[in-house]
């Protein structure tokens, strides 16, 4: 491993390369952008077990966790990338949607790329949330600076020194560093920026961004809320739970933030959850390969002091090696709405448990936060479902179970407000990289039906554009009204 840094001063000539390789038009041909896309999948495979081992000295990831969710992903959407660019790419003809006067101008909407982008990765999941942009800006015809986090150096060191051996390194670089690095990356007229992170930072870029109105997607986190109703599977729900809250130790942004339980099932939920985790780690979480690690000692003593302020009651675990950046999976129980564990996103392997009196109730306290990247949901009850999507705003919603929406390769995954904005995942991915620019052919034949618009304008000519005022207005009735009828 490496720990150089991009040097400050090589950070305008590697804009100035990128910015004159896209004006070069090598990234126009589809053919070269597949290329490019196989070439990342052979990446990928031929070097998964040196990803792993780089994502395990910065995490402690275990494998199993890598394969599922970093690796095989990767591997698996660049491949569909380079099958479907073709579609993706296709102009789209509008012939058929615009009035018959107007069919013979060859309306059309042309995908262009956007032209240089930056994208700035994560270390939680250092290579999905890092390749899937990238797969995005290739496919869609980009040149792209990927700047990898310094908290993964292990991966990023490695992906700095090998990746360029298969992309084209004129239209792809990459960059290490810390905030002065980005700091100076971040002044140049990028044409899109794609951040994965926390809002704090998020502000920063978007701050930058405003200097030159540069588009943004936000991937953040926030808190996201899982609510627990009576009528559920108690002991798969609490299972399903804490598998989502124990991956990567909770250092997920889609990772489930706290539970809001109903009162009649909640000491059952929370017998469940000690009996889960023995279940998942007889010798104890931190005796086993199978649980991961925080990132830095930093961040675990900042989880220390959250657990010592808590006024909950922990049930389950509040072990710690900081030594080790271990801290064990944690449930606490009788967690009051103004607890410690409640003020922001935990980012970390603690579950707060807190009892509702009802659906309606759990309902009210996520709808007085800010917007959850995700909301889960756990009943069995046709109803709930719906008065939970109908009243509820989230980036996604998943119902019983947690995390696994992500394995969907079809499902746009983003967020809304606090926790971000655009989507990502394959063609959402693509579509953050272009535009639609909108394209039509107007016939020199169609002379005689223009000439009307052309001066001076006549009574005749006025009542010619005055046509469609014409077209009377169906009828309708105010439906909160007590006289309307149905």
């Amino acid at each position: 491993m490496t720990n150089s840094y991009t040097p400050i001063n090589q950070i305008p000539t590697i804009y100035a390369s990128l910015r004159a390789t896209f004006r070069s038009g090598l990234t126009k041909p589809l053919a070269w952008r597949r290329h490019q896309l196989l070439q990342l999948a052979r990446f990928v495979k031929e070097n998964q077990d040196h990803l792993a081992a780089a994502i395990h000295a910065d995490l402690g990831k275990p494998l199993q966790e890598v394969v599922m969710s970093e690796t095989t992903l990767a591997f698996e959407r660049t491949l569909i990338c380079a099958r479907d660019i073709e579609d993706w790419c296709r102009d789209e003809n509008i012939t058929n949607q615009v009035p018959d006067w107007q069919k013979g101008w060859n309306p059309r909407i042309v995908k262009q790329a956007k032209g240089v982008v930056l994208i700035i990765a994560p270390w939680n999941y250092p290579m999905i949330l890092s390749l899937q942009p990238l797969y995005g800006a290739i496919t869609a015809g980009c040149c792209a600076l990927l700047k990898l986090s310094e908290f993964a150096p292990h991966y990023a060191s490695f992906v700095a020194e090998n990746l360029p051996k298969y992309l084209d390194n004129d239209a792809f670089r990459i960059a290490l560093g810390g905030i002065p690095e980005t700091t100076r990356i971040l002044d140049f007229k990028w044409d899109h920026i794609f951040y994965t992170g926390n809002g704090r930072v998020a502000r920063c870029i978007a701050a930058a961004a405003v200097k030159y109105l540069t588009p943004l997607t936000l991937e953040l986190g926030g808190k996201s809320p899982v609510i627990v109703d009576a009528t559920t599977d108690i002991y798969l729900a609490a299972k399903r739970t804490l598998s989502g809250k124990t991956t990567n130790c909770g250092q997920i942004c889609v990772s489930p933030d706290y539970v809001l339980v109903e009162r009649a099932v909640a000491a059952k939920f929370v017998d469940a959850c000690v009996e889960i985790l023995k279940e998942f780690y007889p010798s104890g979480a931190l005796n086993t390969p199978s649980y991961g690690r925080i990132v830095t000692k930093e961040h675990c003593e900042r989880l220390k002091d959250m657990l010592e302020r808590t006024k909950g009651r922990i049930v389950a675990g509040g072990g710690m090696k900081l030594e080790e950046k271990g801290i064990e999976p944690t449930v606490i129980a009788d967690v009051e709405l103004d607890d410690s564990l409640m003020e922001g996103e935990i980012f970390g392997p603690f579950l707060p448990i807190v009892t509702v009196d009802s659906v309606d109730d759990a309902i009210d306290y996520v709808n007085d936060r800010d917007h959850a990247l995700v909301l889960y949901l756990f009943t069995t009850n046709e109803a709930t479902k719906a008065k939970v999507l109908e009243n509820t705003t989230s980036g996604n919603v998943c119902i019983n179970d947690t995390y696994t929406q992500l394995s969907m390769h079809e499902m746009p995954f983003g967020g809304v407000g606090e926790s971000g904005y655009g989507r990502q995942g394959l063609r959402y991915s693509y579509d953050n990289f272009v535009y639609e620019r909108a394209v039509c052919e107007i016939p020199y034949a169609e002379e005689p039906f223009l000439a009307p618009r052309y001066p001076p304008y006549t009574a005749e000519s006025v009542a010619f554009f005055s046509q469609p005022m014409k077209a009377p207005i169906p009828y309708s009735t105010n439906p909160t009204d007590p006289k309307h009828k149905i």
